[in-house]
């Protein structure tokens, strides 16, 4: 290790990582303190499905979307909804993020090496109004390598740096504090955990062996959120989002534990917006789990029927893929912590996607052979996988035996089988001309005039009951913990601040722990594709502020 260092950077994700690599650029010395083994190097980033919110890309273009960074920003607000005095970093975050999106961001990480599939994706289709929460357009793009593609470049420059005597690794080394003299953080102090052989994603322990003190003028959190923790999760859990659950699932490994928010303010920086948080209402139980309570999220498309736990189907516009906070929102009020989808072979064939880069083998080890299967008859291998063996799974021939099964893996929940039975046929009723009432039907009518959509992601209408489409295929959904939306407070350089919002000397915050920016980018909600792009965002921005000292 050099005898001298020019910043410590705490946690080696995405946004770590980003930072190390932009310092490495200015020749500046870094220690890289983190406490899982090596295996799991780029933390979350690497599960991710990779997706990254661009604005007016040649991608877009290419597929027919007029987009606008006027547009996107109309979104962005809509969706954020600030109305905190916390907000006001938040919002100059969201400014520069989208100036971001929409100018430098493409050529930057295309200049590194990184490339998207050319179908643009349409997440977080919204709410249901110009002014408020969804993305007007598509604006999904996903990495091709998904989110080991987007890691892969700035591991590779920190590689360069370690190679260079610039850049030295110390994992399994637990921050535990940070020293801070004269209103200075200067430092950091901690545990040496024993070394450990867990795999990718898998607990490890923290068993103490040791103790150490580093030393630098510039320290930088990058150590995630909270999602790995449900007991802090359900702590922070907001009264506008009903109840906390009972039963989740986990969309990130244990180490997402949240302990450096709590340890950053203790060194006076300030947290915001802790009440804020991104869950998913689309979890199935990973049939091959790699950390405890592994979930999986579905990233569907529009024309899966959605009931409750009880059988009762969710309101307008809670559709599919159109507002995840919203759905969220009212199935606490159902008071359980499950729903169903009620689908057809034809249906998961087209429309079932599955987050994570290990779900998705085509996209992330870059096989053209493999991503061509992707319109050929049949559901991708992942899904028919999930399908064959996951535990949320009905496959019926008959409405009756599929709501038998369903009643089945939710013995202690009446479902209402004349009211399914019901609303299922009521359905079919609007496919037989091109006019309805069902604006689910309309959703789906409309999104099939994106080219996008028509090709790869939204199935023809057809009526759930017709033979030719079957089987039948329920799923038991759960809710599955992901992102936190809040964290430390910082200003545009992710300097952290203090109470009275002046920056601490030598403290900087980035990625999930400062809320992907300033303590909360998103607001309330996200846009998608923000999560990977705010830790690429905040990382730069830090490493760059903390060369030209």
């Amino acid at each position: 290790m050099p005898e001298t260092i020019d910043a410590i950077i705490i946690g080696a994700g995405l946004s770590g990582l980003v930072a190390a690599a932009e310092l490495v650029e200015a020749g500046k010395r870094v220690l890289i303190v983190e406490q899982e083994p090596e295996a799991s190097l780029g933390g979350q980033a690497w599960w991710s499905f990779g997706g990254l919110f661009l604005i007016d890309s040649p991608e877009q273009r290419r597929m027919g979307v007029k987009d606008t960074k006027e547009l996107a920003r109309q979104d962005w607000f809509g969706s954020a909804g600030f109305d905190r005095d916390e907000d006001m970093w938040p919002r100059r975050w969201a400014e520069a993020y989208l100036d971001f999106a929409a100018r430098e961001k493409r050529d930057w990480l295309h200049a590194k090496g990184v490339r998207f599939f050319p179908v643009v994706g349409w997440a977080e289709r919204g709410s249901g109004m110009a002014t408020g929460h969804g993305n007007s357009v598509p604006r999904f793009h996903i990495t091709w390598g998904t989110g080991p593609g987007v890691l892969e470049p700035f591991i590779a420059r920190v590689r360069d740096g370690v190679q260079a005597g610039l850049v030295t690794a110390k994992h399994r080394h637990q921050v535990d504090e940070l020293i801070v003299e004269d209103g200075a953080v200067v430092g950091v102090t901690g545990s040496v955990l024993a070394p450990s052989s867990a795999a990718r994603g898998e607990a490890s322990s923290r068993d103490v062996i040791g103790a150490f003190e580093f030393r630098a003028p510039a320290v930088i959190v990058a150590s995630g959120g909270i999602g790995g923790n449900h007991d802090l999760v359900r702590k922070q859990w907001p009264a506008r989002l009903g109840t906390p659950p009972t039963e989740m699932l986990s969309g990130v490994p244990a180490h997402v534990d949240g302990r450096m928010l709590g340890i950053a303010e203790s060194a006076g920086a300030r947290l915001i917006n802790g009440d804020r948080m991104w869950h998913y209402v689309e979890g199935i139980q990973n049939w091959d789990p790699v950390w405890n309570l592994h979930g999986i999220r579905i990233l569907p498309g529009p024309s899966s029927l959605w009931f409750d736990a009880t059988g009762t189907r969710l309101p307008v516009p809670l559709f599919p893929g159109f507002d995840t906070l919203g759905t969220l929102e009212h199935l606490r009020t159902t008071g359980h912590d499950h729903s169903w989808f009620v689908l057809t072979q034809k249906i998961i064939e087209k429309e079932f996607a599955l987050s994570g880069s290990e779900q998705n083998p085509d996209l992330t080890g870059k096989d053209v052979k493999l991503l061509a299967t992707r319109v050929a008859p049949g559901a991708p291998g992942p899904v028919e996988a999930f399908k064959r063996n996951g535990a949320d799974f009905v496959v019926a021939d008959t409405l009756d035996e599929l709501l038998a099964g369903m009643q089945a893996l939710s013995p202690d929940v009446p479902i209402d089988t004349v009211r399914v039975r019901a609303e299922v046929e009521a359905r079919d009723r609007e496919i037989d001309n091109d006019f309805s009432k069902d604006m689910q039907v309309v959703a789906l009518r409309g999104a099939r005039k994106y080219r996008g959509d028509k090709l790869i992601r939204v199935a023809g209408p057809h009526k759930i009951l017709d033979p030719k489409a079957g089987p039948l295929i329920a799923v038991k959904l759960h809710i599955l913990t992901r992102k936190s939306l809040g964290g430390i407070e910082t200003n545009l350089d992710s300097q952290a601040l203090d109470a009275a919002g002046t920056p601490i000397t030598g403290l900087y915050a980035v990625g999930e722990a400062s809320g992907f920016g300033g303590g909360g980018v998103h607001g309330y909600r996200s846009l998608e594709g923000t999560f990977l792009g705010g830790c690429l965002f905040s990382g730069r921005q830090a490493g760059r502020a903390v060369a030209a000292l």
